[in-house]
């Protein structure tokens, strides 16, 4: 399955997400505006793919400046950077893809525009590979914590749908079934939007790994009665002490693992990481719209006119993380200092 490919006639195409699990369609955007209303809509989601995805959409948006100059076009890719980064808010890879590139553009020596759009396309498929290769060590590494016949329970989406492939969370789960493990899930349906209903039982199922959905206020129950081993999350924003927010929802895994004595892991890259907030307090957490909850498929599922509360995010504490599963390693506490280590 491909979240996305950039195609050489010079424009990019999303898998929408919002449509699956029962019809596969790609967008073809070739304008960032494209780029950025599947962002905020959820066709493509999940922290690395929304940054590989918004990297190719500022490649769009330059490639329809007329700028004369570098300094025009800096400008001109800056303002698109701006509007693409306010498409969501929580999930730091999209402000750290449009800031690699914009670097890039600035560190650039040649003063040729045609140069240095060329130079941010390069840098756009540098973003996407090199997601799909630090999934695999994030599998690599995260395999290695699984014991045989583990059952897992995972929340939402952070598989290969979330990423440019492969995946974070689940990318542990397909390394520890190619090692052989003999591992199961439990995916959680994850509401409000069913992203561990509709996306993750699809890729599991996908891959010939054993899955079986649960409703989000089952997963208590279910490690009550000793049908779960462990958890394993993927994160949108990882503090510099540990604190990751992650899916709505995560925060209550992660307090029933504890009280069920169950290792609660967290995989994401390092590009997750965001040692400019000191703890998940200072994290921007996203709230949606009230229809995600009052609506199912189109139709009103409650009172017309209830007030709604719909964060898209929660923040789980560092102290209720057993490790941080990266491409560079797992990463244990006391996190504010090993993760300042690893990002150095």
């Amino acid at each position: 399955m491909e979240t996305m490919r950039w195609l050489e006639e010079g424009y990019l195409e999303l898998l929408d997400q919002s449509k699956l699990p029962l019809e596969v369609t790609y967008l073809k955007c070739k304008d960032y505006l494209d780029v950025a209303d599947a962002i905020r809509r959820l066709a493509v989601r999940g922290a690395p793919a929304i940054g590989a995805a918004a990297a190719y959409g500022l490649v769009l948006g330059a490639s329809k400046l007329q700028a004369l100059s570098k300094e025009v076009l800096i400008s001109g890719v800056e303002a698109t950077a701006k509007e693409l980064m306010a498409t969501r808010p929580t999930a730091v890879n999209l402000r750290w893809a449009m800031d690699r590139l914009l670097n890039r553009l600035r560190l650039a020596e040649t003063d040729n525009v045609s140069e240095l759009k060329s130079a941010l396309l390069a840098e756009a498929k540098l973003i996407y590979q090199k997601d799909l290769d630090n999934n695999r060590k994030i599998g690599e590494y995260g395999q290695a914590l699984i014991p045989a016949g583990a059952r897992i329970l995972t929340h939402c989406n952070a598989g290969a749908l979330a990423t440019a492939g492969f995946g974070t969370a689940l990318g542990v789960i397909r390394a520890a079934h190619e090692a052989g493990k003999n591992v199961s899930v439990y995916a959680d349906e994850t509401r409000p939007l069913l992203q561990g209903a509709r996306l993750t039982t699809w890729e599991m199922l996908h891959d010939n790994i054993p899955v079986t959905l649960i409703t989000d206020n089952m997963a208590g129950y279910s490690m009550a009665c000793g049908r779960v081993d462990l958890i394993i999350v993927g994160a949108d924003r990882i503090t510099a002490n540990g604190d990751t927010a992650n899916k709505i929802g995560t925060y209550s895994l992660a307090i029933l693992a504890q009280a069920h004595h169950l290792p609660f892991y967290v995989a994401a890259p390092v590009s997750t990481v965001d040692l400019s907030l000191a703890s998940g307090a200072e994290i921007p957490i996203e709230e949606r719209e009230s229809t995600e909850v009052t609506h199912f498929n189109g139709h009103l599922v409650a009172p017309a006119g209830v007030k709604v509360w719909n964060p898209a995010f929660d923040v789980t504490p560092n102290r209720l993380i057993t490790a941080i599963i990266t491409e560079l390693g797992v990463i244990g506490q006391p996190y504010s200092k090993n993760l300042q280590a690893v990002m150095s």
